[in-house]
């Protein structure tokens, strides 16, 4: 049977899927993925692979892929990050048969993707995105598919869409946002630029960003023309978005542990859904947020979902008439509702009022400098200043190092060579020397073989050590000034 392309792919293949579940790393895996094809979902993502590894990595492939054979789990799109062709293709032709389509991540803004030159990333390299689809095209026997974020142009947003249709790309996931924009400067996806995409290219296109609710998909789609919305960050804190409901969240919770009970999965991907389930209930109940952070066992999981379960029936059953959500949330906070991602002045306001239970410090408070002023710190800037709160993290005041001279990393403080550990022991092996100061002593390592060696062979030939005897004694004699010789 041919290849299906473009809408007959989406229509056929995809059965006209509208409502998208994004790739999520550690979240969009098999349990997540059948509870949000439960509430509405019409087609998920594997979380991003990464092609070298699903290569070379047997059990990576088991536990990603390979697992078992789920077929309520179907639409599946695989998604694989990469930077060579041929490893991207080699990888693709393992998954192809558990899978629709291949999917090639150019969309990931994060630091991991800048240190392993994949993602969006890659978004200036034409000519290898254009090799690689290619040969995707050629190989594959399902079709190839890619998720891009934007440009700030939008001509340029639109002719990198043309050059990946051209290429063989058979279906285009736009994400609104250009690379800089994530985290606090997240900002709002531009629907403009998926509009001008989807007027540019003949096959189907899928919106990404800004959807929190059903009725953000529905206005989306009558916006830009796209064929689906994806979701990432709604679905994860409502598993029914696009039955447009906003359910308990312990429902959700609990429906969810069910699934994994038959689904395993790793501990982490469970408590990082339940701390996006019950992001707004944590913030009010502190200590549990801490006890579902340390807890070691799914059952310890179930334990603290069960408590927090308890604690929201509670205080419904203590609830006043007429009283309102507070924090200015939409509803009250055990409904499953959107997490406004505040940029960097909201979340300065936020972190100073964010309430605590019994003293424990506030999710992400603020610390104060030495003149008083607020300063925004990291989460792991926080945790280091409470350990040290003499800390600074002004780079002004750091210590400056002196530099290797080899490569501008700072060198050791007693090297012979004035080099960093790394450039010295290149040095040192060379030329067969020692550095004390690195600890390294290849010279005398030396020295010591070959006296051992010399030892070892007069040991095993006694004639030879017999005459070294003579030779070291006519020596020691010669140096006295014995005459008898």
């Amino acid at each position: 049977m041919p290849k299906l392309r473009g809408e007959a792919f989406w229509r056929e293949t995809l059965r006209s899927a509208h409502y998208v579940v994004a790739p999520m790393v550690d979240q969009s895996e098999l349990a997540w993925r059948l509870l949000s094809r439960r509430h509405g979902a019409q087609l998920c993502y594997t979380p991003m692979l990464h092609a070298q590894v699903f290569l070379r990595d047997a059990n990576y492939r088991r536990e990603n892929l390979y697992g078992e054979a789920c077929p309520e789990d179907r639409p599946l799109i695989v998604q694989f990050c990469a930077n060579d062709p041929e490893v991207f293709v080699q990888a693709a032709l393992l998954a192809q048969d558990y899978c629709d389509a291949i999917d090639l991540n150019l969309g990931c803004p994060q630091m991991i993707a800048k240190r392993g030159h994949y993602g969006a990333f890659l978004q200036e390299e034409w000519d290898l995105l254009q090799r690689m689809i290619l040969l995707a095209n050629e190989k594959l026997s399902v079709p190839i598919t890619c998720k891009i974020r934007v440009f700030p142009e939008i001509d340029k947003t639109v002719k990198y869409a043309q050059m990946l249709e051209k290429a063989g790309c058979q279906l285009l996931t736009v994400h609104g946002r250009t690379k800089e924009q994530k985290g606090p400067l997240a900002g709002v996806a531009s629907w403009e630029h998926i509009q001008a995409v989807r007027k540019a290219v003949s096959i189907p296109v899928f919106a990404n960003g800004n959807i929190q609710c059903l009725s953000d998909v529905e206005e989306c789609i009558r916006k830009t023309g796209v064929h689906g919305v994806m979701t990432a960050e709604g679905n994860l804190h409502n598993p029914a978005l696009f039955e447009g409901r906003n359910p308990l969240v312990w429902e959700m919770a609990e429906e969810y542990l069910e699934i994994v009970q038959k689904h395993p999965c790793p501990l982490s991907y469970v408590r990082a859904h339940l701390f996006k389930l019950w992001h707004h209930t944590l913030q009010v109940y502190q200590q549990l947020r801490e006890e579902l952070a340390k807890v070691k066992t799914l059952e310890g999981i179930v334990d603290v979902n069960r408590e927090l379960k308890l604690r929201c029936q509670e205080e419904i059953a203590n609830q006043k008439e007429g009283e309102k959500p507070k924090e200015g949330l939409p509803f009250f906070h055990w409904i499953c509702q959107p997490y406004i991602r505040p940029g960097p002045k909201e979340r300065c306001k936020e972190n100073g009022t964010r309430g605590t239970e019994k003293g424990v410090r506030g999710k992400r408070a603020l610390e104060e400098d030495e003149d008083g002023n607020s300063e925004l710190l990291s989460k792991n800037k926080q945790k280091k200043k409470l350990r040290n709160p003499n800390k600074s993290f002004d780079p002004s005041l750091k210590p400056k190092y002196a530099k290797c001279d080899q490569c501008g990393n700072p060198k050791g403080n007693k090297c012979v060579f004035n080099m960093c550990r790394g450039c010295c022991k290149k040095r040192a092996f060379k030329e067969t020397a020692d550095c004390p100061g690195h600890g390294l002593l290849f010279k005398t390592k030396y020295e010591k073989s070959l006296l051992w060696q010399s030892s070892h062979t007069a040991i095993q030939n006694p004639e030879i050590r017999q005459r070294d005897v003579d030779v070291g004694e006519t020596a020691v004699l010669k140096e006295a000034g014995d005459t008898t010789l």
